[in-house]
């Protein structure tokens, strides 16, 4: 399926396609200074940042009218992506689930032009079938004309037949981190959007990244070949998302700044800079 896009696909931010958010958008006290005094913890995170992943849509439902409060609480320029539901995903197994992905649909619907992308994060346990892969993701693509990524984990999604069916979906293979194969560590499928989720490591969920993984994951950003690149920290239960995303963000813009307005001679100075920004 091709999809025509349209300007607002890539709002604006000086004609920027790398952008940087969490899953959640949950304020963590150490980094409130950073952020307006007032208005809900949404509304305060998209006053910094432009996108953010909503994972509680994986867990469990909400209503179409708490979608809709969210996309209000937002800029014109805000983008989300959401996860598709467990029940989807790790329950049935990408199968004879019709009426689970209309709900979810449904309900996600109420954030309108400002969901960008949808997310399939499969099981572990879940190897690649080719004909369950094509009929779960014909299906989505009939009901749906966002953008789709996935982010597999058994190492049978990472063998160049699934890659294959991927790029003719146009969905985006996860670069994820840490990966759970080598392969798994850039991105896939689709070329011409880039998604990176940064779990923490080596405690998932759980570690912080120091500022020489930042400056590391800034450069990958901003060097990547792709048309659009979203980059979402994930490591959120100790509350080390938010500030590792701050400043991948400040670098990144740090970065693209650099590489447009340097002579030839000066591109490489860029990361002295940088790394006072990430510290």
């Amino acid at each position: 399926m091709t999809r025509n896009r349209t300007r607002s696909d890539f709002w604006g931010m000086e004609n920027s396609r790398r952008v940087v958010g969490t899953a959640g958008w949950s304020i963590p006290a150490a980094h409130k200074p950073s952020f307006p005094g007032s208005g809900s913890q949404l509304e305060r995170y998209a006053a910094r940042l432009s996108i953010v992943e909503i994972n509680s849509s994986f867990h469990k439902p909400h209503r179409r009218q708490t979608y809709e409060r969210w996309a209000r609480s937002v800029p014109n320029h805000f983008r989300f992506s959401a996860k598709i539901p467990r029940a989807v995903t790790h329950e049935r197994r990408l199968e004879d689930c019709d009426d689970l992905l209309d709900a979810f649909l449904g309900q996600i619907g109420g954030l309108g032009t400002k969901l960008s992308v949808l997310l399939v994060q499969l099981p572990p346990s879940l190897q690649f079938e080719p004909q369950t892969a094509e009929n779960f993701f014909t299906m989505l693509r009939v009901k749906s004309d966002r953008r789709l990524v996935c982010e597999p984990r058994h190492p049978s999604w990472f063998e160049p037949e699934a890659g294959a069916l991927l790029s003719r979906f146009q969905v985006g293979r996860v670069a994820a981190d840490p990966a759970p194969v080598p392969a798994a560590a850039m991105p896939g499928g689709w070329r011409d959007l880039a998604y990176f989720r940064f779990h923490g490591a080596p405690r998932v969920y759980y570690s912080d990244y120091e500022a020489g993984q930042l400056l590391d994951i800034g450069r990958r950003l901003a060097e990547a070949s792709v048309s659009e690149v979203w980059c979402i920290f994930n490591n959120t239960a100790r509350g080390h998302a938010l500030g590792n995303a701050l400043s991948v963000d400040a670098a990144v813009r740090q970065m693209t700044f650099s590489s447009r307005n340097a002579r030839p001679s000066a591109t490489r100075s860029y990361p002295n800079a940088v790394q006072s920004i990430v510290r």
